[in-house]
């Protein structure tokens, strides 16, 4: 559990910063904005404690701070911080984590 600008998600919410879109081709072109493809990257800035099973126990989180993560084309609640956007979603609407 670790709070980002003072802000802590709750349960088993993670906040994510998606990556910033690729505005160029591999050939040098640059790209308009609607040709460039939704980003699917993210990188975890907060996570909540976890959620609770039907006998009380809390289940841990499956992602930390600063992993980068695969998020699903659609869903998650956008949230402005400090003129900044970022994503909330539920720890198991995350599809993946890159590992290095």
């Amino acid at each position: 559990m670790q709070a980002f600008r003072k802000f802590l998600p709750m349960f088993d919410r993670v906040l994510v910063e998606r990556l910033a879109a690729e505005t160029m081709s591999k050939g040098g072109i640059m790209l308009p904005e609607k040709a460039q493809g939704k980003v699917l990257q993210a990188t975890v800035v907060a996570v909540g404690p976890g959620s609770t099973n039907q006998k009380g126990k809390l289940t841990p989180m499956s992602v930390k701070v600063g992993e980068k993560v695969l998020l699903p084309e659609y869903g998650g609640t956008k949230v402005n911080l400090e003129d900044k956007e970022y994503f909330l979603f539920r720890d198991a609407d995350i599809l993946g984590k890159y590992v290095e």
